[in-house]
């Protein structure tokens, strides 16, 4: 029997454990020392305090990928978000005659239900419906207690199809928020070539050698266009709450926003160097309890 079975198994027989038990468990299955929660110093701790603590009511919301456009929208405006083309609670409700031939399909609460339909009449659609029902029916809630995705309803989102002509694909551009300030930000890209990568930068586009979850790219990354004014946006959403990361696209210069993430890879993921685990945890300070 394979690795992963096993592992999902374990997974499955400890989703029973209470919230602290199972943060505790995983973390130092994953970074082979103690998560103090108690007197949190580094990034990922405090993320794991954040998740037992820090409970605003908004949260759940803002981590919808439906409901969060309205919320995002209300205050940056429509023309911010990716168009809407439908939101159905199954596959089989989605009415694929209506759609365009380049779409894209995923479930509003979590990250694994997503089908990038570039061109409807070879899509394959047994492939997608198999991987977005199975999301359907998993509550992201338990994978690493992210408490906000425990009540978002299940649903199959379609956006239009966005690609950005300069690069041939659709790059995420992410900022770490620390009460509105952003701090650092990464940009994902290699997706349709099935070689995602992850690179850090300063707010001035310098490459920063971290390395965390994805391998860095082999290419030179170009600054995007509108990285001022994600800047001010991501100030602009992020106000007011001890740590947010605003996702953004760029699609021929014009920012998109792609999504709000409370807490990046679930605090779960170590640094690499370890170093900046610790520069992450001091510009996160924690509110009081709620």
């Amino acid at each position: 029997m394979g690795s992963r079975p096993v592992a999902n198994r374990a997974k499955y027989m400890l989703r029973f454990l209470p919230d602290k038990a199972y943060i505790r468990l995983y973390y130092r299955a994953k970074f082979h020392r103690r998560c103090d929660l108690k007197h949190p110093e580094t990034y990922n701790e405090k993320l794991n305090w954040l998740k037992l603590y820090d409970h605003r009511p908004e949260y759940s919301r803002m981590v919808d990928k439906y409901e969060s456009k309205q919320y995002v929208a209300d205050l940056i405006g429509e023309e911010y978000i990716v168009p809407t083309l439908g939101v159905w609670d199954t596959f089989d409700e989605i009415d694929f005659d209506a759609l365009p031939q380049q779409f894209v399909l995923k479930c509003t609460h979590d990250s694994a239900g997503l089908a990038i339909v570039r061109d409807k009449d070879s899509f394959d659609r047994a492939a997608a419906r198999e991987n977005l029902t199975k999301s359907l029916k998993t509550n992201f809630y338990y994978s690493s207690r992210e408490w906000p995705y425990k009540t978002v309803k299940p649903r199959i989102l379609a956006e239009q199809y966005m690609e950005d002509s300069r690069f041939g694909e659709l790059r995420d551009y992410k900022f770490f928020c620390f009460d509105g300030e952003p701090k650092v930000m990464y940009v994902v890209s290699g997706r349709l070539e099935h070689k995602t990568t992850l690179d850090y930068f300063d707010l001035d586009f310098h490459h920063l050698d971290i390395r965390q979850n994805y391998p860095n790219t082999s290419k030179k990354l170009e600054q995007p266009e509108s990285f001022e004014q994600m800047k001010q946006l991501a100030h602009e959403l992020s106000k007011g709450y001890p740590h947010i990361r605003v996702d953004f696209y760029e699609v021929n210069g014009a920012p998109y926003f792609g999504e709000l993430t409370l807490y990046t890879f679930g605090g779960l993921e170590p640094f690499h160097p370890d170093r900046w685990d610790r520069v992450f945890g001091d510009w996160l300070v924690l509110p009081d309890k709620n």
